[in-house]
């Protein structure tokens, strides 16, 4: 079995036409983006909250290439997208000669990355959680008529600016948006993303009692 890097899945062409496939579907449906762009900052983003927390370099190996692949399942359909996005990537993974501890990992995060049937599987997959739902910027937009924007559309154009902040010492993450009220109440927010909010809060206290418990010599059951 080889180890296999992010440069190798990011310049994959295979997998390059499933993300790029996926987004495509998502657009006739009016979703947000859902491009590389997204991949690649979800990828970065899920990479440097384990390395900033501690955790290995080969950790976040893992979280940039679950982070880039996690949303391959919307070729197929938006629902579901997660399962069959781990189907896609063990397929995948396997046929690239990954090992199969690693591979677990990664379908694992991506499987579990959905609000309304996903979980924190382990350090990777809350990672991933937490990196995929901070990405939230005005320019995933794909709608240009302002007045025919649904709320999706609203509460992501309303964002001026986005920013992760992960604090090494208090051991925290925090999302720091600014918004134009002009265009999306703080309502509409919590009506669109409390679900996210309560997943990422219970990713957050998974890798910190995770690494606790790494910490002092004892294995997570």
């Amino acid at each position: 079995m080889g180890i296999i890097s992010y440069s190798d899945i990011k310049n994959n062409k295979e997998i390059n036409t499933y993300v790029r496939k996926g987004d495509e579907l998502l657009a006739v449906m009016g979703f947000t983006d859902h491009s590389a762009v997204h991949a690649t900052k979800v990828a970065e983003t899920a990479a440097k909250i384990l390395l900033t927390l501690g955790y290995s370099e080969r950790e976040a190996e893992l979280a940039r290439i679950a982070g880039y692949i996690h949303d391959i399942g919307n070729t197929v359909n938006r629902i579901d997208h997660a399962q069959t996005g781990a189907v896609m990537a063990f397929n995948i993974l396997t046929r690239l000669g990954m090992d199969p501890e690693e591979i677990a990992i990664i379908i694992a995060a991506i499987g579990n990355h959905d609000e309304s049937t996903g979980s924190s599987a382990n350090p990777v997959s809350a990672a991933l959680i937490l990196a995929d739902k901070t990405d939230v910027r005005r320019s995933r937009v794909r709608n240009k008529e302002f007045v025919t924007f649904d709320i999706h559309d609203r509460v992501n154009y309303a964002v001026e600016k986005s920013k992760v902040i992960i604090d090494e010492k208090r051991r925290t993450i925090l999302l720091d948006l600014t918004l134009d009220m002009k265009i999306s109440s703080l309502v509409e927010y919590f009506e669109i993303f409390l679900a996210r909010m309560i997943m990422c809060r219970r990713a957050a206290d998974f890798l910190d009692a995770k690494f606790e418990l790494v910490a002092n010599g004892n294995k997570m059951i």
